[in-house]
């Protein structure tokens, strides 16, 4: 590479032909003289005559100009020259990138990764190192800020991806602080267009940043636009019937309208909602309605095409609205509502639960997570064996006191009762209404603030025991239990000694007895008693910078209540779930940040650009149009000077230029060869081998298959579909040609129906080329297949995931994926050629999502499969026709119905769904009967 200022030359070498260009000089100017055209009579009269002297005729200079501009003209696009307004300049000096990658970088990645392989391109072109900041902190060892050599620094940039936590820039100074050079090094600050967070510490401002990078050398800012940056998702209202979305934006000034996808745990499709952002409004706010069945599958809400930490939240048991039943009795039917205990329990259970009202045994019969008990009396037998049992298998029952609980002793009791009730405050009692004392600190009520004006007038007391003291989730200050609990089964037992409503206590009108209600809904959903305040809980998946949920890494740490209380996210506490699979804690980013400001006015001696302005310009396209109309334009004004376009030109038979018009349409032929030439140069010769590709694709129908840049796994893909090939011809009228692989940003895809994608870990991202061009195939009516290649890794597709599934996720990153669903009974999959219900490859059990589509839509074809089961390698086939690899567990029978699968897939992508069509069967058979 050789670098002049903002043009730089891919083959420098070529340059020096350039050396030839006065020998050129010389050729054009001395040319022999054309043959002359002339009449003469009979050979006999030639006799004695003398043929004139001749001298050759000189080449007009402003043609030989011509020619010399169009040799130099080829040599330089040779010369491959690429144009950079801001290239860097040659020197020894390192180049300092600073990179924000927290979250808040996330949206516009692609674009920053882009921009920072140009710039090191510009480094190693100037023969500089590279100084590598990132203002996110992470967790392990200190940074690395030594210069790089370019290869290295490059190897570093492509594993860089956002951090799911703000950045550090008070850190990041500190680390520019300990850089010093020789000489002035040139500055790039790949910002992510945002202020620090507000109430992040001492965090230092853009202006305060950029006047200490200024220090190191000259300083030029990339920055987003504002229609560009980040948003912030902030985790639903829970306190009504719906789910209340909000989401901020930096920036206003601008309409916008975000949609907001809610999905459950297998990553299913369960709602949709449009937030709409006025031109002056920062903030916007909508309602997600969805039924209780559908709302309490909600697991996680993300924004539509903006992967972040930032625009995912997820959800746990906090967020579900748990059927709670009341049993009603007749008396309680007909009381007045400030005296009946239903209307206080109503009142408090309804901004986070679905009630339900019925006798006790409508209820039974139903899907409850509690049912609440407010002084019934006796229970029959019969009753009291029926809850039982619904105990043991799972419920929580809550019961409240009163007078008729105070004179019965049933089963259904966790401690022991004494006969009657205790009355303080009375007119035979010298003894106050008691306060409660604070909740115990292993108790599942621990946490809760205890108001100093909740005082209970009278109660049921427990008989003392043993065990008392481990039951008693809440006491009266005199140490009096006034909440009782034990585990019957897998079920709970709950007593709140005293009413339901303010007839024995002040309790239920307080804002107490609305959270001691909710940790006790949280509690029958599965939640450890005592988990907020006991033992850390151990990460169980954790989200990346792009909001994608996985394994977490090995650095994380378990999270204590602090931090989930607070939703402190960091290196080593990053945004998941913690806890264990039967109650989990959702920690969120968006819980516990503020958004920042767009980024202020810099000083105007900082250069300020888009991430879009940072590309160089090939000029090789511009060089070789100008030398090719060049070489037509000598060509013609060659035969013009010859006589050959007319007189206009001054040229004829007896022109003295006739030399110079022969030699010009020799130039002029020259330069059209070396055009030629250059035509067939390695990039020419690729176009004319995707043209002839392409031509064949059209000609025939074949299946293309990715590829991963692993010859094993390219083989067996090759070798896969080319027996799948073979099968088609066998049973079906489908003839596939040769399968044909293809290089995504490379090839064109639009010929293909079906793509088979299998993944590797060790793929690298997409590009903007291969983004668009794969995102246009899926939305243009082809199929793309993913092939995890990994037994159960399409389980977890959407969860934790296996290191296939989480490859794909990032493969896919800026790629709008439609919303996809395990393979339903009757979907056009399991019938298309065969009738199936499963869809075994290499490997059997694993799940298949199909996108979700509508039958007017591309026919009802799906866009995108995904599965596991490593297909490919069921189907290949090697020369002899013997497989090349063993199916397990199934043997050839499992090989057998991947191929019937594959024959299905196959049929599914070419007709689309005119097997679903079967309306009129019944109809067609009952006339043909006839």
């Amino acid at each position: 590479m050789l670098s002049l200022g903002s043009l730089a030359f891919a083959n420098p070498w070529l340059l020096a032909a350039l050396i030839g260009l006065p020998a050129i000089w010389w050729l054009l100017r001395v040319t022999p003289p054309a043959p002359k055209r002339q009449s003469f009579p009979a050979i006999r009269l030639l006799l004695g005559l003398r043929p004139p002297e001749e001298t050759p005729a000189r080449t007009p200079l402003w043609l030989v100009a011509l020619r010399l501009l169009l040799a130099a003209l080829v040599i330089l696009a040779l010369a491959r020259p690429l144009l950079n307004p801001a290239a860097l300049e040659a020197g020894d000096g390192p180049v300092v990138l600073v990179v924000d990658d927290g979250w808040t970088a996330a949206r516009n990645w692609e674009a920053r990764r882009d921009a920072l392989r140009n710039l090191v391109g510009q480094a190693e072109r100037a023969g500089r190192p590279i100084v590598l900041l990132t203002s996110a902190p992470r967790a392990g060892a200190a940074a690395d800020d030594e210069a790089l050599d370019p290869a290295a620094a490059l190897g570093r940039i492509e594993a860089l991806e956002p951090k799911p936590w703000p950045i550090d820039r008070a850190r990041l100074l500190e680390r520019v602080e300990a850089l010093e050079f020789d000489e002035a090094a040139p500055v790039y600050w790949l910002s992510d267009g945002l202020e620090a967070e507000t109430g992040a510490g001492d965090q230092p401002d853009g202006l305060a940043v950029a006047e200490r990078l200024r220090r190191l050398g000259p300083v030029t800012v990339l920055r987003d636009p504002p229609e560009a940056l980040p948003h912030l998702l902030r985790p639903p209202d829970n306190d009504g019937l719906s789910l209340g979305l909000s989401a901020e934006r930096p920036a206003a000034g601008f309409e916008e309208s975000l949609t907001v996808t809610a999905l459950d745990d297998e990553g299913r499709l369960v709602g949709r909602a449009s937030l709409d952002f006025a031109a002056e409004d920062s903030e916007a706010a909508a309602a997600l309605e969805l039924p209780v069945e559908l709302r309490n599958r909600v697991a996680s809400l993300s924004v539509d095409r903006e992967a972040s930490a930032g625009t995912r939240v997820l959800l746990d048991e906090r967020w579900r609205r748990r059927p709670v039943g009341l049993v009603v009795s007749a008396a309680q039917e007909s009381a007045q509502p400030l005296l009946s205990e239903l209307y206080y329990l109503e009142r408090a259970l309804q901004p986070f639960t679905e009630i339900r009202r019925g006798s006790l045994q409508e209820l039974l019969e139903q899907d409850l997570a509690i049912l609440v008990l407010a002084d019934l009396g006796r229970l029959g037998d019969a009753e009291v064996a029926e809850l039982e049992d619904w105990v043991e298998a799972g419920g929580t029952l809550l019961r409240f006191a009163g007078p008729r609980l105070a004179e019965t002793d049933d089963s259904l009791l966790p401690v022991a009762l004494r006969q009657g009730d205790r009355t303080l405050g009375g007119a035979l009692t010298w003894d106050t209404p008691a306060t409660l004392a604070p909740f115990p600190a292993e108790g599942p009520l621990a946490g809760l603030e205890v108001p100093d004006d909740v005082s209970v007038d009278r109660q049921v007391l427990a008989e003392p025991s043993l065990d008392l003291a481990g039951r008693t989730w809440a006491r009266l200050a005199d140490g009096t239990p006034l909440i009782t609990g034990v585990e019957r089964g897998d079920g709970w037992l709950v007593l709140v000694h005293t009413t339901a409503n303010a007839e024995w206590s002040n309790l239920s009108i307080s804002g107490l007895f609305v959270n001691v209600l909710r940790r006790i809904v949280a509690i029958s959903a599965g939640v450890e008693v005592g988990q907020g305040v006991g033992e850390p809980q151990p990460p169980l998946a954790t989200l990346d910078g792009f909001g994608r949920l996985g394994a977490p890494p090995a650095e994380v740490l378990a999270a204590d209540e602090e931090t989930l209380s607070q939703n402190r996210v960091g290196p080593l506490s990053p945004p998941g779930y913690y806890g264990t699979e039967e109650s989990r804690s959702a920690l969120n980013l968006s819980a516990g940040v503020t958004l920042p400001a767009p980024l202020a006015d810099l000083p105007l001696s900082v250069a300020e650009r888009g991430y879009a302005g940072s590309e160089e310009t090939d000029l090789l396209p511009w060089l070789l149009v100008a030398a090719l109309l060049l070489g037509l334009a000598d060509l013609l004004i060659g035969l013009g000077l010859r006589g050959l376009l007319g007189s206009r030109f001054g040229g004829g038979p007896a022109g003295g230029t006739s030399g110079a018009g022969k030699a010009g349409g020799t130039a002029g032929l020259a330069a059209l060869l070396l055009g030629g030439a250059l035509a067939l140069s390695p990039a020419s010769a690729r176009a004319q081998a995707d043209e002839a590709a392409a031509l064949a694709a059209t000609l025939e129908m074949r299946l293309a298959y990715v590829v991963t840049g692993v010859p094993s796994i390219d083989e067996t893909s090759r070798a896969g579909l080319e027996g799948l090939s073979t099968m088609l011809a066998r049973r079906t009228s489908v003839e596939p040609a040769e399968p044909v692989g293809v290089e995504l940003g490379r090839d064109e895809l639009a010929f293909y129906p079906l793509i088979y994608w299998p993944i590797t870990p060790d793929q690298r991202a997409l590009d903007s080329v291969g983004r668009r061009e794969l995102a246009d195939f899926m939305a243009n009516g082809g199929t793309l297949l993913v092939d995890l290649r990994d037994p159960g890794g399409a389980s977890g597709l959407f969860g934790q995931g296996s290191a296939q599934a989480q490859t794909m996720r990032r493969l896919m990153s800026g790629i709008e994926i439609p919303p996809l669903a395990p393979v339903p009974p009757e979907h056009v999959l399991t019938k298309a050629f065969y009738l199936m219900q499963d869809f075994p490859g290499r490997y059997a059990g694993g799940a298949l999502w199909v996108e979700q589509t509508d039958e007017t839509d591309k026919d009802g074809v799906a866009s995108l499969i995904v599965g596991s089961n490593d297909w490919a390698s069921a189907w290949a086939i090697g020369p002899s026709g013997r497989p090349l690899h063993a199916v397990v567990p199934g043997g050839e029978r499992q090989r057998e119905m991947a191929f019937r699968f594959g024959i299905n897939l196959v049929m599914y992508a070419l007709t689309g769904n005119y097997k679903a069509d079967q309306v009129h069967v019944p109809f067609i058979l009952e006339r043909l009967g006839q």
